[in-house]
Parts: structure tokens; sequence; C-alpha cells
């Protein structure tokens, strides 16, 4: 491999890291919050995997469909974690 080549691996290897750092902290200010997404309002797949994009939930507060909110504030929109979610799918 040229230097060219390794130079230009490098950097795509530098600018992919320094480009995700900063998704990666805003997803530890935010939770999946399970049972509080409008219809049409998810942020994507869902538990039920009948969909996996955004936006395609049918009804609002589906128990397998989520949205991401700022951590800790889901029980106090009376939502559920992706465990609590997946035992009320079960139990219905």
């Amino acid at each position: 491999m040229n230097q060219k080549a390794m130079f230009a691996a490098a950097a795509s290897l530098m600018s992919l890291a320094l480009s995700s750092s900063p998704a990666l902290a805003q997803n530890a200010t935010k939770e999946k919050c399970f049972g509080i997404a409008k219809a049409g309002q998810n942020d994507c797949a869902n538990l039920s995997g009948t969909h996996s994009c955004a936006g395609q939930a049918k009804v609002d507060n589906g128990k397998d469909e989520w949205k991401y909110v700022a951590a800790g504030t889901c029980k106090s929109l009376k939502g559920m974690t992706m465990d609590e979610a997946k035992m009320a799918m079960k139990k219905s």
C-alpha cells in the first residue's frame, strides 16, 4: 500500500471516530421509552417486528413502539423499559 492510500485510510478512520463520538454522548443522555409513541411518531423498529422504520406506528401508545426520551423521564411519561414492554407483550 502506498503512502497516499495509507494516509487516506487513516484520515477516514479518524474522521469516523470523531464524528461518532457526539452521537454516543447524545445517546447516553437518552433512553428508549416504550408505550408512549403516538401513531406515526415512533423512532424506529418495533419489538414485534411488524415494521423496521421510524414513523410507521399504526396506533397510539403501542406497547411495542418506542421513542427516545431524556434519560430518567420514561417512568414519569408512564412508559416502559424494553424488558417491561417485552413482558407486557407476552401477557397480551
